[in-house]
């Protein structure tokens, strides 16, 4: 089949295969990020043979993008790309106006607080703050899981377009744990849930031992821009006044933070 960048003649032609080569770059890399691995585990996700990918690993080894365990021979994100990601948060207005509220909720008992947004099929973690207690594995900064799984992925799936929701229930549903929700018409359910309480919990669908609350932040115009979730051990849900009093927290700040980017209360959080 022709590829879509492809001409019959003229100049476009000699551009097609650049444009393959970065498409095919960005495919690297995005799925490194969220899988490390050999050459060979790569070629075989993204179906193409090693021979075509060995000058694309190789280009982004040496440009920094990538690193090679020479051990294990697995391929990492490298620091080139962290540098280009760190830029993005140095200027993100809406983790710069979140922080202090992120803050004060982090020291309202032994707590992990994330601030999230959406990318894709994914729940993005663009903050994690844990001032005391135990630190929950895979709760801390650099992990990312779909957007069904979670309470924060569940928060920013129940309020993307509809349309994307549709597609996204369409399409291949993960199971982290064998209590994660992977059924389309549970979810439809559980997003109803969202929009009408303003705010989600979920319990061992991520991990078997920990539970969560999120909530949305909305900006001036009402549109969603991330959430707030708050982690921590499954057992601490077990007392319902302390699921009260971290619902709470959840919602004074994500509010809090909307407040601050121009939202005004219209009834879209319940209280």
């Amino acid at each position: 089949m022709m590829s879509k960048y492809a001409s019959n003649k003229g100049t476009k032609n000699s551009s097609a295969p650049l444009l393959k080569g970065v498409n095919r770059a960005l495919e690297v890399l995005e799925l490194v990020a969220s899988k490390p691995g050999r050459a060979t585990d790569i070629a075989n996700e993204l179906g193409i043979s090693w021979a075509t990918l060995h000058r694309t690993l190789s280009q982004l080894e040496q440009g920094g993008f990538l690193e090679r365990d020479s051990d294990s021979g697995r391929y990492n994100i490298g620091t080139k790309a962290w540098q280009i990601g760190t830029k993005y948060l140095a200027n993100h207005r809406v983790l710069e106006l979140a922080q202090p509220y992120l803050d004060s909720a982090a020291g309202k008992g032994s707590l992990t607080v994330q601030l999230v947004q959406r990318s894709g099929r994914i729940a993005l973690t663009l903050y994690s703050r844990n001032i005391s207690g135990e630190i929950i594995t895979k709760a801390t900064y650099g992990y990312h899981f779909p957007l069904h799984c979670g309470s924060k992925g569940q928060v920013l799936l129940a309020y993307s377009p509809r349309e994307f929701i549709e597609s996204y229930l369409d399409g291949p549903l993960e199971s982290l744990t064998s209590e994660s929700v992977v059924n389309p018409e549970e979810i439809r359910k559980i997003i109803e849930d969202i929009k009408s309480n303003g705010y989600a919990f979920t319990e061992g669908d991520v991990q078997p031992f920990s539970g969560s609350i999120s909530a949305p932040v909305f900006n001036h115009q009402g549109s969603l821009v991330a959430a707030v979730c708050i982690i921590t051990r499954r057992s601490v849900f077990k007392d319902q006044a302390r699921k009260e009093e971290i619902t709470e927290i959840v919602l004074q700040t994500t509010q809090s933070i909307s407040i601050a980017l121009g939202w005004r209360p219209s009834g879209i959080l319940k209280k």
